[in-house]
C-alpha cells in the first residue's frame, strides 16, 4: 500500500478492516460482495468486459477481470496516473489468496472460509 502511496494512517485503517468477501459466479457474470468495517459494496461484471471501481481509500481503477488456470486475473489501470495494478485472486487448499501487484511490489492476504 506504501508503494500505491497511502498513507500511514489508511494503511493502519486497512490493516484493520476486517474485510470479508463473497465470490458469486454465474457463467462469465461475477457478483463479488466486500463487507468491512468502513464499506459495503457489491460489484458485478463479466469476464474480459473492462469497467471502473474504487479502492477502499478511494483510488479510481479502469480494467478488467479474467479466468486463467483457475485464477481470477484483475489488469487494472489507476485513473489519476495511468499505472497498471495486477489482482490476482486463488483458491488455496481452503483459502482465497488475493495478491496485488503494483510497480514491481506484491502484496497477498488470505481470506479463511467461513
Amino acid at each position: 500500500m506504501q508503494t500505491m502511496g497511502i498513507n500511514l494512517i489508511k494503511r493502519k485503517l486497512g490493516a484493520n478492516d476486517n474485510l470479508k468477501i463473497t465470490i458469486l459466479q454465474e457463467g462469465n457474470k461475477f457478483t463479488i460482495t466486500e463487507s468491512s468495517n468502513f464499506r459495503n459494496i457489491e460489484i458485478s461484471f463479466t469476464l474480459g468486459v473492462n469497467f471502473d471501481y474504487s479502492l477502499a481509500d478511494g483510488t479510481e481503477l479502469h480494467g478488467n477481470w479474467e479466468l486463467k488456470d483457475n485464477k481470477l486475473v484483475g489488469t487494472f489501470t489507476r485513473k489519476d496516473n495511468g499505472k497498471e495494478l495486477v489482482a490476482l485472486r486463488e483458491i488455496v487448499g481452503d483459502e482465497l489468496v488475493q495478491t496485488y501487484t503494483y510497480e514491481g511490489v506484491s502484496a497477498k492476504r488470505i481470506f479463511k472460509k467461513a
